[in-house]
């Protein structure tokens, strides 16, 4: 099956003394056992199997640190699902919904953005409406309520598009992107502490911002290359 080296007993191997034809073919054959090597292993990484949840990790000791109005925090001993055992600071939330709210441009959707000022980033950011879920709330009646509070805005349509991780590494924080259409503008019924500019700005003008770092929050990062994406993907055939 393999082309033999023309070596004598105790020689190392001479690849670049056998002929052209003859390491080209055993150049090939490498590259198929590693292409089939990558692949039996990728199909055994717990990030592309199906199920949402793999074995949880054995938690072998648990700590409140810090309990506040809106976020805990918890020391914990773990050992993880790697066998790695090791000590786990955690930011708990209840999660946050985020609403990509978009108006039917003459020629392109307009996002409706938000500009207030963020003390942990020390600066103005442009971002999508968001909030916290309280309690025994579910996302939808959540985001329609953040919606209204921050923007004074509702919408005829809603859709789940995305659930992600804003930084998992140490922040337990589930965030569900919903896509609102449709809107309708009303008073906004911002909370004492908001302080909230709007602005409805183009698809392409966002997405320039993102390429740009002028946007630099991650859930709306998130909500803009989703939706460019969305708008120059193949429409399905009705």
């Amino acid at each position: 099956m393999f082309p033999k080296l023309p070596l004598r007993e105790g020689d190392p191997p001479k690849f670049m003394e056998t002929p052209y034809s003859q390491r080209r073919c055993i150049v090939r054959t490498l590259h198929l056992f590693a292409a089939v090597a990558y692949i039996l292993c990728m199909q055994k990484s717990p990030c592309l199997k199906k199920t949402k949840k793999g074995l949880p990790a054995r938690v072998l000791s648990h700590r409140l640190v810090y309990r506040g109005p809106i976020f805990w925090i918890t020391s914990e001993r773990v050992i993880e699902p790697s066998g790695v055992r090791v000590l786990r600071e955690i930011v708990r939330h209840t999660g946050s919904v985020v609403i990509l709210a978009t108006t039917d441009g003459p020629r392109e959707p307009h996002l409706l953005l938000e500009c207030q000022y963020r003390h942990a980033a020390d600066s103005y950011l442009l971002e999508l409406p968001a909030g916290r879920i309280d309690k025994g709330e579910k996302a939808l009646p959540a985001a329609k309520r953040e919606l209204l509070e921050e923007t004074g805005y509702t919408a005829k349509k809603w859709k789940q598009i995305l659930k992600f991780y804003a930084s998992p590494g140490f922040v337990a924080e589930p965030m569900t992107l919903f896509w609102a259409r449709g809107l309708k503008p009303g008073p906004a019924q911002p909370e004492a502490d908001e302080v909230i500019e709007q602005h409805l700005v183009p698809l392409s003008e966002a997405l320039q911002m993102v390429l740009r770092g002028t946007i630099r929050d991650a859930k709306t990062i998130s909500g803009v290359l989703w939706l460019a994406l969305h708008q120059n993907s193949p429409k399905p055939r009705k």
